[in-house]
């Protein structure tokens, strides 16, 4: 049996595969160059991270700030032709060179005000006027988190104003008590950005995607929210969990909280390692991202719940730990976007999801491109209510399946 020192650093070796090893500091200071085929990703963010001894290029540390802060980024991004979907092409060092890295254009702090009127002139070039807003998760530095989801959204295709909720991670893979900390810490500040966002009358509907220990942040921000409103604000349309490093019996909990007037999706993984060691880490108790779906009590728990699931074990992606397939699979970013686009969530429960998947590719392709039908059309597994029935069945059907269909219509990343 494993002391809890040794399963802590399993637990960080497996989840900092996907951080930040060999990774540049200071790389949001602006760049002046350009090159042909790049594309910009603009955002808003707000943080709980402490900005005081900041290093240059860094803006925020992983110190817990005192306040709510705010800061407008802009991302250039490569030409798809010198990079991988789900890739972040981090500079060897700055500044980086635009034709091949990714590098900033702009990185300004802001205060509340100015972040308001920045987010408003966004948001109205945004059809539907759809925010995307993405909190990250475990060891995880300011910048990663910006690359992070820079790179989602411009995989994605996705017609949104991304903003990005940054909580104080270390970034450290021996910082996983101190994040876990972190998370809770800011839940006040996750509700306090939700709230704006709800109240602003230039905002059409939220979409939310949490990654790994953000999903602790992002449900108990919602859980506050729900039980001071009685319920969710209306905008909130999709909430999609991705990894989650939560307790399965606490998520059922919260989810008893928050109520069902929203739509909440959760992409699991029956070979995460992270998640593997965390339920180690908590005591043996299973991680809500990393359930086996076919098993009871999960199948009828997440379906009495009216949550829809994305089993993508054995997803195509260059993250070895398998923690970070939501948004380093081509496959997934991609039918992620899909519905994003199309103005459909991933749980809508009309009719089973199983059967619509290649529907919904169909539908999108025109607004996502060619690459996408392909990638939201590859063979993950996905229940609601409507498809439970019969999932055994088809689970095996993917299982057998996945591993040809998905090498055929996505390539894999460049060696």
């Amino acid at each position: 049996m494993h002391s809890r020192p040794r399963i802590i650093i399993l637990l960080a070796a497996a989840l900092g595969l996907s951080a930040c090893a060999g990774r540049a500091h200071g790389v949001l200071i602006p760049v002046q160059a350009t090159a042909p085929g790049t594309s910009n990703v603009e955002m808003l963010v707000a943080t709980t991270r402490s900005d005081k001894d900041a290093a240059p290029g860094e803006m925020f540390s992983g110190a817990r700030g005192d306040r709510l802060s705010f800061a407008d980024i802009a991302v250039s991004i490569p030409p798809d032709s010198v990079r991988a979907i789900g890739e972040v092409q981090w500079p060897s060092a700055p500044p980086g060179d635009p034709a091949r890295d990714f590098v900033t254009l702009r990185a300004e702090r802001l205060d509340e005000q100015q972040a308001l009127a920045r987010f408003d002139a966004m948001i109205a070039r945004t059809p539907r006027r759809q925010v995307l807003l993405f909190v990250h998760g475990y060891n995880t530095r300011f910048e990663d988190a910006v690359y992070r989801l820079a790179q989602i959204v411009h995989d994605a295709r996705a017609p949104v104003t991304p903003v990005l909720f940054t909580w104080p991670s270390r970034g450290r893979v021996l910082g996983y008590g101190y994040d876990h900390e972190s998370a809770s810490y800011s839940r006040d500040a996750l509700e306090r950005v939700l709230r704006a966002l709800a109240r602003d009358k230039s905002v059409g509907e939220i979409s939310i995607l949490a990654h790994s220990m953000g999903n602790w942040v992002t449900l108990e921000a919602l859980r506050q929210m729900a039980i001071r409103d009685k319920g969710l604000p209306a905008k909130v349309k999709n909430i999609m969990l991705a990894a989650p490093d939560v307790d399965f019996d606490v998520f059922q909990k919260q989810i008893a909280q928050i109520g069902d007037n929203a739509r909440f999706t959760v992409f699991l993984s029956r070979d995460d390692d992270a998640l593997a060691v965390s339920r180690r880490v908590w005591g043996d108790k299973p991680r809500l991202g990393a359930v086996d779906i076919r098993e009871e009590p999960y199948r009828d728990k997440l379906a009495g719940d009216h949550i829809a699931v994305v089993d993508i074990t054995g997803a195509k992606s260059d993250d070895p730990s398998g923690h970070g397939a939501f948004a380093r699979s081509p496959a997934v970013v991609r039918s992620i976007g899909a519905r994003l686009a199309g103005g459909q969530a991933l749980s809508d429960t009309e009719a089973g999801l199983g059967d619509r998947l290649g529907n919904v590719a169909a539908g999108a392709a025109s607004t996502v491109g060619s690459a996408a039908g392909a990638a939201v059309a590859a063979p993950f597994a996905l229940v609601d209510p409507v498809t439970r029935e019969n999932m055994g069945e088809r689970l095996e059907a993917v299982g057998d399946a996945a591993g040809q269909t998905l090498n055929a219509a996505v390539p894999g990343p460049a060696q």
